[in-house]
């Protein structure tokens, strides 16, 4: 079982959004939809769709969204048995305009996810987990820092590997909220401009340099965009993977979380780390040609991987 543990946001998505209206006037769009959002929600969304087993942890608040994103996650496969609702704190939510390049811009709500602490984890009932999986720890103002690695500290406890990618927000913690998890992170994750903001270099030898200074023995992928990733196992040089050409890009919503998804399903199945950030490319592209984080994800097998191995081979 895999579990992906984090940051879980309904978003309402524009499109197309170059300009915002003036105030008080009205501009048309062709768009406006309601979509599952948020990192630990795509990423375990992307899964589900690639027809792998994981559970989500987190929260949603009380109220409608936290209604369509338990009931759409679940249609979904995810299992969302994890997810609390909390009474006081309405569920996370964006704006998301998407522009006609495909980027786009995010008006957020933390709501519910502002809540998420280390005592929000029923460890008993993740019993089976091989991989966890913690996305969006700059949107969780309660796990920055101490919170998320006595999180990870249990999960390396109880024998699960740990991965952590991260998300921009010049609000949170920085680097101060991150380096205590590294110690016990088997995987970490970022974009190349989120590690950028978060260890202020811009290279990534030096990235790298920074966060194996806290963890020598750190496996690493720094994720590029459509340029694809580059993997740094423990102990060798990084390594190109690059991205799959020739990419329609309509909405870039959701494609690092669901590059994760796919770099976790190839290591679920014991693939070796340049092969899972492949297919996590494959992933990543499959999502950015269709509005939405998660939309356009196929089954494993549509990407060519239907003979690989069970799902906890890693």
């Amino acid at each position: 079982m895999i579990v992906c543990f984090g940051v879980l946001v309904a978003d309402v998505v524009a499109k197309p959004v170059d300009v915002l209206p003036q105030r008080g006037t009205l501009e048309l769009i062709e768009r406006l939809e309601l979509h599952i959002g948020g990192n630990a929600a795509n990423s375990a969304g992307a899964l589900a769709k690639l027809g792998l087993p994981v559970q989500l942890v987190g929260k949603v608040g009380d109220d409608s969204f936290g209604d369509f994103m338990t009931t759409a996650l679940t249609t979904l496969g995810v299992d969302t048995r994890a997810v609390a609702r909390d009474p006081h704190a309405p569920t996370s939510t964006s704006l998301v305009t998407v522009h006609t390049d495909g980027e786009r811009s995010f008006l957020h709500a933390p709501g519910a996810n502002a809540t998420l602490s280390a005592e929000d984890v029923d460890w008993d009932a993740l019993s089976g987990t091989r991989f966890f999986h913690v996305a969006g720890l700059q949107l969780l103002p309660r796990l920055e820092g101490e919170g998320i690695a006595q999180v990870l500290m249990e999960a390396k406890k109880r024998g699960m590997v740990t991965m952590l990618d991260t998300v921009m927000n010049p609000r949170s913690a920085g680097w101060a909220g991150l380096a205590p998890a590294l110690s016990y992170l088997d995987w970490f994750v970022p974009s190349l401009d989120e590690i950028h903001q978060l260890c202020g270099k811009a290279m990534v030898p030096e990235q790298i340099a920074a966060c194996r200074a806290v963890n020598p023995a750190l496996n690493m992928v720094i994720k590029v965009g459509s340029e694809g990733c580059w993997v740094a196992e423990s102990g060798k040089e990084p390594v190109r993977v690059p991205g799959i050409p020739n990419v329609t890009v309509v909405d870039t919503l959701g494609a690092g979380d669901s590059w994760c998804g796919g770099f976790l399903a190839g290591l679920s199945r014991g693939m070796a780390p340049i092969e899972a950030a492949t297919l996590a490319n494959k992933v990543g592209a499959a999502c950015v040609q269709v509005l939405g984080a998660t939309t356009g994800i196929p089954r494993l097998e549509r990407l060519g991987y239907d003979k690989m191995g069970s799902d906890d081979s890693a």
